[in-house]
């Protein structure tokens, strides 16, 4: 969309100046553009020249015919957290998820990381803010901050390992302990029993059964077994994660 921003001052109209709060002619920038998408915000800046006049009292935004027309979107920013043990999938289901690449090479992850993907929902534009964390036990702490202002937790196990399903109970008290939600027996977490490629699946040790029975006892926490190498229900798995994070944050603003 293209919005004209357009200031139009007479020179010689010095009290229309100083009602403006201007004191001198160079302070203004006239008929400038900017290209505005699905709310990002202007790519420019109409900065006075005067540090102590803010320019945003007398800029006038005319957006055109076409763009009066055209439904409100508001972009939100959702924050999601992945945990769970070491080497079980999390970076690769993100990088999955938001780059639709895999790596086979093994690199742990250092402290906390995180990637962006914006995502449309019932005709809104919303931004996943994605956080990928250290599964060794050293950085099981990463803080307060860290954990504080997540909108949906994602506890990640591997469907081959049964020390790391049983470590989802560790990951899930970490995380209310640390996040300290408001309402912490309603807020959502997913759960991913990912690498059931592996071995054709002949080598798992934790039965669907006994992952879908663990979340039942949880809240019927939502769960999807998941392949990040083959990008098996990757897809479907973060569709849920978002719906949840979206359903999440309009609850903390009620």
């Amino acid at each position: 969309m293209l919005f004209k921003s357009e200031l139009q001052v007479n020179p010689a109209c010095p009290r229309l100046i100083r009602r403006r709060g201007l004191e001198r002619y160079d302070q203004l920038r006239i008929r400038r553009e900017s290209r505005v998408e699905y709310g990002k915000p202007s790519k420019f800046s109409l900065a006075s020249l005067n540090s102590d006049v803010d320019p945003v009292e007398f800029v006038s935004v005319r957006p055109t015919t076409k763009s009066r027309t055209m439904p409100y979107r508001r972009r939100t920013l959702l924050k999601v957290i992945i945990l769970g043990d070491s080497g079980v999938g999390k970076t690769s289901l993100m990088n999955q998820y938001v780059n639709k690449k895999f790596s086979n090479q093994y690199k742990a992850t250092i402290g906390a990381d995180f990637l962006t993907k914006e995502v449309h929902f019932e005709d809104r534009l919303f931004t996943l803010q994605i956080w990928d964390t250290a599964g060794q036990e050293r950085f099981q702490s990463l803080g307060v901050a860290f954990y504080r202002g997540a909108d949906c937790c994602v506890l990640v196990y591997d469907v081959n390992s049964a020390k790391s399903f049983d470590n989802l109970n560790n990951w899930r008290e970490e995380f209310l302990i640390q996040a300290s939600p408001s309402d912490p027996e309603n807020f959502p977490f997913v759960v991913l029993g990912n690498k059931v490629d592996v071995d054709g699946g002949n080598s798992r040790v934790v039965s669907e059964k006994k992952a879908r029975a663990w979340c039942a006892s949880k809240g019927n926490i939502p769960y999807f077994e998941t392949s990040a190498k083959e990008g098996v229900n990757v897809e479907e798995a973060f569709q849920c994660i978002a719906k949840n994070a979206l359903k999440s944050g309009e609850e903390e603003e009620m």
